[in-house]
């Protein structure tokens, strides 16, 4: 049996996030779909993170098994030809037996983009969260400082997350400003459900003068999710990356 991890990426605009549902489109259901036309059986793909409605992904990592003997360049090549526009296979190689997209990974990282300027842009209405009032990158930076390290990130969860552990850790945070983007890269060994979401709304509360940046260091010690900024849209968060260090993360290369 042949063990297959997928680099997947999409724009989620019109997708209700990774995990197959009922009676909406998602990555998830369309590269099961896809993979059973090519394969001619059933295939269960398992993904390493969920992420939400709307949000994108440039390097979401999925696994799947078949018998089937077809190279690596004809998975990757045959399912960028049966999968819509939304969704596309950058990489597909052939992994161990004991690799998991999800508990095999020791990092992931997430990119949240901002247009910061008083009027919308309809280029970027899918891809970054208007914000039309002033934001100070310092304090932003200065702001997320608190959020290093390991910590109870209990204020930073959304309400139904199932995860048993509310403790994470925190290895980087990047606020940067091209002109009028302003870019939140969050790198951390694992996240909890919109954690990254609250993360942004309550940095750019910091960024506006509304909360002082020593405030964000308050929250995380309250963990009270009352006590921290609202949840940022999300079609403006990106999952980048997922790491795998000290593992065979990609197995030998397609061709």
């Amino acid at each position: 049996m042949r063990h297959i991890r997928l680099v997947v990426e999409y724009d989620g605009t019109n997708l209700c996030g990774w995990q197959r549902q009922d009676n909406a489109p998602t990555v998830q259901q369309h590269l099961e779909e896809a993979l059973a036309k090519l394969l001619t059986h059933e295939v269960a793909v398992v993904g390493a993170s969920r992420t939400d409605s709307g949000v994108h992904a440039r390097g979401q990592v999925a696994c799947f098994r078949t018998e089937r003997p077809i190279a690596l360049h004809g998975i990757r090549r045959g399912l960028n030809t049966l999968l819509p526009d939304s969704i596309a296979i950058r990489d597909a190689a052939e992994v161990a037996e004991d690799f998991h997209p999800r508990f095999s990974a020791t990092g992931k990282h997430y990119r949240y983009s901002i247009l910061a300027r008083p009027d919308r842009s309809p280029p970027w209405r899918d891809r970054a969260w208007h914000h039309p009032d002033a934001l100070s990158i310092p304090n932003m930076v200065e702001g997320s400082h608190a959020l290093l390290g390991e910590h109870d990130f209990s204020a930073f969860r959304a309400a139904g997350c199932g995860a048993k552990t509310t403790v994470r850790r925190i290895e980087s945070v990047a606020v940067t400003r091209a002109h009028e983007l302003v870019e939140i890269d969050v790198r951390g060994n694992a996240f909890l459900r919109n954690m990254v979401r609250i993360i942004v709304g309550t940095l750019v509360e910091v960024g506006t003068g509304k909360r002082a940046p020593s405030q964000v260091a308050e929250i995380v010690a309250s963990k009270d999710r009352l006590q921290a900024g609202i949840t940022a849209p999300a079609h403006g968060l990106t999952l980048v990356e997922v790491r795998y260090d000290g593992h065979p993360r990609f197995g030998p290369k397609s061709m």
